[in-house]
């Protein structure tokens, strides 16, 4: 559920409507809680099966899905500024480190003065299948605070699924500001 998957960043999640930005929306699960909260969401999801599906699930909801991806989102044009909350879930290890450094750069100019930014960092074995890098919340710590973020919560925890706790897999959950 959305709340399990965000227990670390729940008390960050804006109470009032806010423009949000969900990268790697995947099925759609936080976009569609998010705009269930009265939130402008905008859903960025590269893989067109999954950005299909989504869509096709959470039709009934106000959310904008964009077919676009790190490093450079550059579907979403000029708006520099535009974000209240960007919430980046099982992505960031997904970038090499170029495209990290790229990525950082981006997501700080979309977020207006006194945003947030949530990241998750999945640490393990990766999947035979996926391209998966290990990145460490330093190294992303590093990165948010040359591109002017301010860190907020670094929380490490273990996963919550069978397969991943035997495996030893763990996930760093990191938040940042950009100031006013």
């Amino acid at each position: 559920t959305f709340e399990n998957v965000h227990a670390a960043t729940l008390h960050l999640i804006p109470e009032q409507p806010s423009r949000i930005l969900d990268i790697g929306a995947g099925s759609g699960r936080d976009a569609a809680y998010l705009a269930r909260a009265g939130h402008r969401v905008v859903a960025v999801e590269p893989t067109a099966e999954l950005r299909q599906g989504a869509e096709a699930l959470h039709r009934g909801h106000d959310i904008e899905w964009i077919d676009d991806a790190l490093p450079g989102l550059t579907r979403l044009g000029d708006r520099r500024g535009a974000f209240d909350r960007v919430m980046i879930t099982a992505v960031w290890m997904h970038l090499d480190e170029l495209e990290r450094r790229q990525g950082m750069r981006r997501v700080a100019q979309l977020l207006a003065p006194d945003g947030i930014v949530t990241l998750s960092l999945r640490h393990g074995p990766a999947p035979v299948t996926r391209r998966m890098f290990e990145v460490s919340a330093e190294e992303t710590i590093a990165l948010a605070s040359a591109a002017g973020l301010d860190l907020l919560l670094d929380v490490q925890k273990p996963s919550s699924g069978s397969a991943n706790e035997s495996a030893g897999v763990t996930w760093s959950h990191l938040a940042f500001r950009k100031p006013a």
